[in-house]
């Protein structure tokens, strides 16, 4: 393999480049990728349009275990089509609205819901923003609040779950990281791994929490607030809510629906299945091969294809058998939710080509060469943290900024002896930090949207939030990690800061003021 030195860089940065000045990422990808071909092509435009589309993205379809991967992502897409058409989601938002009895109960569902629907963010927001708005508005709730919320708990949960859409690009690229370096190690078994170090995701998971329970809030979000409960304007005057036109995607279907147990056993088959399949898959079976052995052998494309394949079926099962939903409404509704992965499908092919570009360009190899020696490995996570969320934030895509910085991550970790863990941790949440900061973000956007919020009252009163979650992933999570200080220590004491952060800096609105 050559090393293409400075002109290496070009693909990533165009691609960076492209996406926030477009604010389209599959273009944005596709010409970083195109880029890449053409250097390699000896500036044939055409040899390297050819290249971009035979040797890179055919080329990553060709690969069995990215076309089962791609094959699990549709079908949880199908999964979840079903248990929409039938009234699922309906259903877990009216058994957790029940519960909403004052504002802090309100708020505590909200952010339930938010951590219960963690099988798609997509999903995640429009339920919960959508179900919770008359609730959040009848307890004098500010739809700021309940967007920070909405927005908060979606990426993060979903990003970290092992059960999720999420995971098969997660596992994808992490894979690619480690076939490019020759590493014989268990993508999804990493994954599992690094979820300790999401600090950014953790910790803005409990941050919400702590912001609900101390009924406190900072900066423009505490005005919000104050503004709720003492006039009852849930929104500000004068400003411009985003109009929730998914609303209709959502509806409860006429006569018998789902109820919250049909909702979950789908996704409850999803895990056993991946489970067990692991195991299994892995040679479990075999007396002398121990659990954590076979998880770690276990081929999880094959297995997540199993699993979701089996959750589809189950939800079919049960909308057929209850007579919500006939045999061609089943096939309709799950290949409308196929639909709906298409983009992350396409994404995630492209995440593949441009890892294979910068491969071969020797982008890593030039990176490390710059680096080794002028930067000490413990800094690396740290790093990756602050330049990935950057890249979220002005691009608005958090896949579309591990496609971009993953497969340059791993291998600049590995030859620096950074710690593995933490530096690709580091960038899968700090591309959901970036994303909850960005105006141009799809889940920001739809977050506004599902609660219908104006849009820029929403992003100002959750950036001082994020930010400050930020920080402290930053300074407390990802600076002694990479130094080698374990996620056990980390957590608490991060968790700690937050909490006394808000406890000096936040305010209530004093029963007496409403």
């Amino acid at each position: 393999m050559d090393n293409y030195g400075l002109i290496s860089l070009i693909p990533p940065l165009l691609a960076i480049f492209l996406a926030w000045w477009s604010k389209e990422v599959i273009i944005s990808l596709f010409l970083g990728v195109f880029s890449g071909a053409l250097i390699l092509a000896g500036y044939n435009p055409i040899t390297g349009f050819v290249n971009t589309l035979d040797n890179y993205m055919l080329a990553s379809l060709a690969d069995s275990w990215n076309a089962g991967i791609i094959i699990f992502l549709l079908s949880m897409g199908g999964m979840i089509g079903i248990i929409n058409r039938a009234g699922g989601v309906i259903a877990i938002g009216e058994y957790v609205a029940k519960k909403a009895k004052s504002v802090k109960n309100t708020l505590l569902v909200t952010w339930s819901m938010g951590v219960l629907i963690f099988f798609d963010d997509y999903a995640n927001t429009l339920i919960v923003g959508n179900t919770m708005r008359p609730i959040t508005d009848n307890m004098n709730v500010s739809r700021e609040k309940l967007s920070f919320v909405v927005d908060l708990t979606a990426a993060a949960v979903s990003s970290i779950v092992p059960i999720s859409t999420w995971i098969a690009f997660e596992v994808g690229v992490i894979k690619d990281g480690f076939q490019s370096l020759g590493i014989e190690a268990s993508a999804y078994t990493t994954f599992v791994q690094t979820i300790p170090y999401r600090f950014y995701s953790i910790f803005a998971l409990v941050f919400a929490l702590i912001i609900i329970y101390t009924m406190k809030d900072f900066g423009p979000m505490y005005k919000a607030e104050h503004r709720a409960r003492t006039t009852g304007q849930s929104l500000r005057p004068g400003s411009t809510p985003m109009v929730s036109k998914e609303l209709e995607e959502i509806e409860k279907p006429e006569g018998v629906s789902f109820n919250i147990v049909d909702a979950f056993l789908p996704i409850l088959v999803v895990i056993v299945v991946t489970l067990i399949g692991l195991w299994y898959n892995g040679g479990g079976s075999a007396p002398e091969v121990s659990i954590q052995s076979a998880f770690g052998d276990a081929d999880a494309s094959v297995v997540l294809l199993w699993a979701s394949f089996a959750g589809s079926f189950t939800a079919a099962l049960i909308a057929i058998l209850k007579r919500i939903l006939n045999i061609s409404d089943v096939v309709d509704s799950w290949i409308d939710g196929a639909k709906s992965m298409f983009i992350a499908t396409m994404i995630l092919i492209l995440a593949w080509s441009i890892g294979g570009i910068t491969d071969d360009l020797g982008t890593a190899d030039f990176l490390v060469g710059i680096l080794e020696g002028n930067l000490p490995g413990f800094l690396i996570p740290v790093l990756l943290f602050v330049i990935s969320a950057f890249i979220a934030f002005t691009i608005g895509s958090s896949w579309g900024t591990v496609a971009i910085v993953m497969p340059l991550a791993i291998p600049l970790a590995f030859n620096i002896s950074a710690p593995m863990l933490p530096a690709i941790g580091a960038v899968l949440t700090a591309a959901v930090m970036g994303d909850h900061c960005s105006p141009i973000s799809d889940t920001t956007i739809m977050s506004s949207t599902a609660s219908a919020v104006d849009h820029i009252d929403h992003v100002s009163t959750q950036l001082p939030y994020a930010l400050t979650v930020a920080a402290v992933a930053a300074v407390v999570g990802f600076l002694p990690a990479g130094l080698g200080l374990s996620p056990l220590i980390i957590l608490p004491v991060g968790v700690l800061i937050l909490y006394l952060i808000v406890k000096i800096f936040g305010k209530s609105v004093k029963a007496e003021e409403i």
